[in-house]
């Protein structure tokens, strides 16, 4: 008895090339998984485009609208960036004089890092907010090669993505074909959830925002809320980043109401509330799993594989608890169990 045919020989050697591919080129998966990922959300768009014009021009157009989003919003970003670079570099400096202080000591007020290592982050926070055109422009070539990557794998996989799924199914047995299927569903389902959700928090987290910017009493209440809410739209920063930032300013000033309002209203109820309690809800209300368990698959996916995670993470999860419920489901014991039950009531 044969357990592969013939023709399934290619089929095998593609998926460990594609193995390999995977570990060679690690450094960049990051945009390939997520360019795969926006690809299978946007298939949909494809699939009515290529009705009316060419899949080729289709594909290309998506890809051009999706660039020039992504352009925009960089560019809304830098302009309201650059028009407040003053107001960054004064924080920045402010906690610099604090943290370098000999009469201050981070650990008396609970903040379990020693000087040096906020000394660091204070550098990469400068070199990110402050002078980012300098920071472009020195990992450039890095930046471009991951930005091609990311829109070339979006790009190939609308055009391809298709027929790469039918001949990955013909490929695969008959007993399988169906589970496939089914995961593929919940999998879109699943990657829709993060995209609209991720925009929607961002969104949300500027509007919850003002009032908490504006009872701090510091000023630039637009440009702060906007700050929380780019942090929120970025996985692996999140807006907690800016209340920490905004936090060690108002500690090194020495306002502790400001450091109270910045921990309670902003840390607890705009950072924490979305990722604890309204992220993990409409993830999982979408697919059909508990909260606490997206929770755990969404931050964990962060903090084990970072930007990547955001998207593996909660779709590792998604699989899982998918299978598993197709097994207990089509498990003959189960069947035997069901008819049981209703024979019983």
């Amino acid at each position: 008895m044969h357990v592969f045919r013939s023709d399934q020989f290619p089929f095998l050697l593609m998926v460990i090339f594609a193995a390999t591919c995977i570990v060679v080129f690690w450094s960049i998966m990051d945009m390939v998984l997520l360019g795969a990922s926006l690809a299978v959300v946007l298939i949909p768009l494809q699939r009515r485009l290529s009705l009316r014009i060419r899949p080729l021009a289709s594909a290309a157009l998506i890809t051009l609208i999706t660039l020039l989003g992504c352009s925009a919003l960089l560019y809304i970003t830098y302009s309201i960036f650059s028009a407040n670079t003053a107001t960054l570099s004064i924080m920045f400096a402010t906690i610099a004089d604090w943290v370098e202080n000999p009469a201050t000591n981070p650990l008396m007020y609970g903040i379990p890092l020693s000087k040096g290592s906020l000394s660091a982050m204070l550098v990469q926070a400068d070199a990110i907010f402050v002078n980012f055109l300098d920071t472009v422009i020195e990992y450039l070539q890095v930046i471009l090669f991951k930005v091609f990557t990311f829109f070339f794998t979006l790009f190939i996989l609308l055009l391809q993505g298709d027929e790469l799924k039918s001949r990955i199914m013909e490929h695969l047995p008959p007993s399988l074909t169906e589970y496939v299927i089914r995961l593929s569903a919940v999998t879109v389902d699943a990657l829709y959830a993060i995209y609209v959700v991720q925009i929607a928090i961002a969104a949300l987290t500027f509007f919850i925002a003002l009032p908490v910017f504006w009872l701090l009493g510091y000023g630039n209440v637009l440009f702060f809320s906007f700050f929380a809410a780019f942090c929120e739209l970025i996985p692996v920063l999140g807006s907690s980043a800016t209340f920490i930032v905004i936090g060690a300013y108002a500690l090194a000033l020495g306002d502790t109401r400001g450091v109270l309002i910045l921990f309670f209203l902003g840390y607890l109820v705009v950072a924490l509330m979305p990722e604890v309690w309204i992220r993990p809800v409409l993830v999982g209300r979408r697919v059909k799993i508990h909260p606490v368990i997206m929770f755990i698959g969404i931050i964990g996916g962060i903090l084990t594989m970072g930007l990547a995670g955001f998207v593996l993470g909660p779709v590792i999860i998604v699989l899982l608890i998918t299978t598993y419920r197709m097994y207990i489901r089509d498990r003959p014991d189960h069947s035997l169990s069901v008819v049981f039950r209703r024979r019983s009531g």
